[in-house]
């Protein structure tokens, strides 16, 4: 059976989303969720744990440009086989393409309570896209991780609301104190300092494209 799409209008342009992501998108409830994917019932953690952000709250402003050409997916890694996959890409306040990347789609309970916890390395142009039925409070967990990674918080619109730089958790810890609280929509997860190579910022906007 061929694969369906929504088109969901957002400003001047028009996003795909398949018909997963929107009813996921309308689905009610995110209970549950920890391992490296947010914790919506601790949503206002303790200043000392908050104040992890390496980016100041942006202004999320919908912005005017054009929808990016969207390249074709890679499933050359073989990881995340058994995920829907979409490619997401990022583009500057400027109009400008800094980067893309093929995610798998977490999109249920489950597979945002699993999140990349399961995944033993991130190659460099793979990642994870985390979908919420709306924008909320949340606190991502790096319990289980084995590897370092970016995190970056967008609103409903795409655009990225903040960026944080999330350590692994060490030899002896199982991370649970490893926490990083954000708003948000979509979470996107990609290896460590990616965004800081690609001069991602808040306020940059993240573009979806499925495979």
């Amino acid at each position: 059976m061929p694969t369906v799409y929504i088109y969901l209008p957002v400003a001047s342009s028009m996003r795909p989303i398949s018909r997963r992501q929107y009813l996921a998108s309308v689905a009610v409830g995110t209970a549950g969720l920890a391992g490296c994917s947010s914790d919506a019932e601790e949503s206002t953690p303790d200043d000392s744990e908050a104040d992890t952000s390496d980016s100041e709250p942006a202004d999320t402003s919908v912005l005017e440009c054009d929808a990016p050409e969207q390249p074709a997916p890679d499933t050359s890694a073989g990881i995340h086989e058994e995920y829907d996959k979409t490619v997401v890409t990022v583009q500057s306040t400027d109009c400008e393409t800094l980067g893309s990347v093929t995610a798998a789609i977490a999109d249920t309970g489950d597979l945002r309570y699993t999140g990349l916890s399961d995944t033993e390395s991130l190659p460099d142009n793979r990642g994870m896209l985390f979908v919420f039925d709306e924008q909320q409070d949340l606190t991502f967990v790096m319990r289980e991780m084995d590897f370092p990674i970016d995190i970056i918080y967008a609103d409903g619109d795409g655009v990225i609301t903040s960026i944080h730089h999330a350590e692994a958790p060490g030899p002896d810890e199982d991370g649970e104190n490893l926490r990083y609280p954000g708003r948000g929509q979509y979470v996107l997860e990609v290896t460590r300092d990616w965004t800081t190579d690609r001069g991602v910022e808040a306020g940059d906007r993240l573009f979806f494209g499925l495979s």
